[in-house]
């Protein structure tokens, strides 16, 4: 996608949606620059492991629900408002808490094509 393709306002109702079982993710945005997704996770999912990037800051703003995140060696819990920046090289992962869906906005800077596996590329 070049940048004269890329969206740059979409509504409340817009992006593309990919399919995750009963939920969805949406893509709100693809340069790059960055990528921005709207994930949600039910209180079933199991979470995202510990891991790094090299090459791009993996970072998280919480719309709704609970969601404990390792970043390094330590444990921060966040609820709706909060945000969370994994720089490059950072060991990081996060777990859904409670009962309740979860909802973020996931932001890689500069793009990290993660949106292309989620799309089954």
């Amino acid at each position: 996608m070049s940048s004269n393709d890329a969206i740059r306002a979409i509504g409340p109702e817009s992006g593309e949606l990919l399919a995750r079982g009963e939920r969805h993710h949406r893509v709100l945005a693809e340069l790059p620059e960055y990528e921005l997704i709207e994930l949600r996770f039910g209180p079933d999912f199991e979470g995202v492991d510990p891991h790094t990037h090299a090459d791009h800051v993996d970072s998280f703003y919480v719309l709704a629900g609970e969601v404990e995140f390792l970043l390094g060696e330590e444990l921060v819990r966040a609820g709706p408002g909060s945000f969370v920046a994994a720089p490059a090289g950072l060991t990081h992962g996060f777990r859904v808490v409670g009962d309740a869906e979860l909802r973020m906005l996931n932001i890689h800077a500069p793009n990290a094509a993660f949106i292309g596996p989620l799309r089954g590329e």
